[in-house]
């Protein structure tokens, strides 16, 4: 897909100086008068080209971050206009939207909220009272639009990479979709409080509005245009079929494609001699996802080859990570890690590492185990997740059968 950075020539190079301009605290108005034809014939492909360009040079996620909003505003008359194909009902792409359109109808209610409490308050310590009660249901409510962040992360993204020759700037949103998150975690952190500090709380209401509405302009405005043009319709169609395993952002669940997934287990599959016993495919995968845990492949050349699917997964997964490298499954913060660890273990300093996090509640073990032919060479990771929160509190014995 070359042809999605090349051609454009002078007009992503003036975008580019303007957007350098920007992040060096340069004159905005002058640099919007010096580079006004660029801005005015901007596409969504040039956005791309442009942000790869930034990367291309140096420039750091964070600096890109911090006057992304300043310049897709410039842009935004432009984008808004530019023509491309809307997605029809019952297809991924719409319901991406649609869940969009909900999410912001619920901010509005929510700021109407915030609006009341500021009226309501004398002081900067806020008292318990029903507009507090209904501004923490709204903000616990937007946990559950993350799935909108994993689908578009886990499903849209690797199908993307695998189009485009340079999709780099897929982390630049991957990292402000973090920033979302952790937003929404300081807000419920803020409101925990028997008297919430209304100062912090306008304050970090205003950082997420920022960052949601923002995030709303860029996947509508930039990827959901250029992935309409670069895409297959059969993508498309894989891509909604993945996205039901994850499931919808406040929005319901729309009616299920009537075609069967073509990778349903055979009806007469082959037995696999596994040294220790046989068993058929259909076992197999019914052990694997049996275990109380979730198990991710990668490959000696760190691409993700395979993922378990037990009942209760720990992290999402969708089919469309397979064949993607692991590097691209991290956001852009903890890549370095990932690479720190998989060359440990490449190298033989390393054959296994552990990590431990509380997700909602939950007491998790994120182990890491290097694969080794015979002869000793490095042949993969295997990724193991499981919830060891009831097994920290046992105590004692319990016995199959008795003493």
């Amino acid at each position: 897909m070359s042809e999605l950075m090349h051609g454009n020539g002078d007009k992503v190079e003036s975008l580019l100086k303007f957007s350098l301009g920007i992040i060096n605290g340069e004159n905005g108005r002058e640099l919007m008068d010096k580079y006004r034809y660029a801005i005015e014939n901007v596409t969504p492909r040039d956005i791309v080209e442009m942000e790869t360009r930034q990367l291309a040079l140096g420039v750091s996620i964070d600096a890109i971050k911090e006057t992304i909003g300043k310049v897709i505003n410039v842009f935004f008359k432009y984008l808004k206009e530019y023509p491309w194909k809307r997605p029809e009902p019952e297809t991924f792409l719409f319901e991406l939207m649609a869940e969009n359109r909900a999410l912001e109808a619920h901010l509005a209610e929510t700021k109407e909220l915030v609006k009341l409490l500021n009226k309501e308050t004398t002081g900067t310590a806020l008292r318990p009272s029903e507009t507090l009660g209904k501004l923490r249901s709204a903000v616990a409510k937007l946990f559950d639009f993350e799935v909108h962040y994993d689908k578009k992360e886990n499903i849209l993204f690797p199908t993307l990479e695998k189009r485009w020759e340079f999709p780099r700037p897929l982390q630049v949103m991957w990292s402000i979709d973090s920033d979302i998150r952790k937003s929404v975690r300081a807000l419920r952190d803020i409101l925990a409080a028997e008297t919430p500090d209304l100062t912090a709380l306008n304050r970090e209401l205003g950082k997420y509005y920022f960052l949601a509405h923002g995030m709303v302009f860029k996947e509508e405005l930039v990827v959901y245009p250029l992935g309409t043009e670069t895409l297959t319709a059969e993508e498309f169609d894989n891509m909604r079929r993945a996205s039901f395993e994850l499931g919808f952002a406040f929005i319901e669940t729309p009616p299920r494609p009537a075609r069967e997934t073509a990778d349903t287990v055979s009806e007469n599959p082959d037995m696999l001699n596994l040294e220790t016993g046989t068993l058929t495919r259909e076992q197999i995968i019914q052990m694997l996802n049996t275990l109380p845990v979730d198990m991710t492949l990668i490959d000696e050349t760190d691409t993700v080859v395979y993922f378990s699917n037990p009942e209760d997964r720990l992290f999402s997964r969708s089919k469309a990570v397979i064949g993607r490298t692991v590097q691209n499954c991290h956001p852009p913060e903890s890549v370095h890690m990932v690479n720190e660890l998989l060359e440990a273990f490449r190298k033989g300093e390393k054959d296994r590492e552990s990590f431990w996090i509380t997700v909602g509640g939950r007491f998790v073990l994120i182990q890491y185990f290097a694969m080794r032919a015979p002869d000793g060479s490095y042949r993969g990771c295997l990724e193991v997740s499981q919830d060891v929160t009831g097994i920290r509190s046992l105590t004692g014995e319990k016995r199959l059968i008795g003493n």
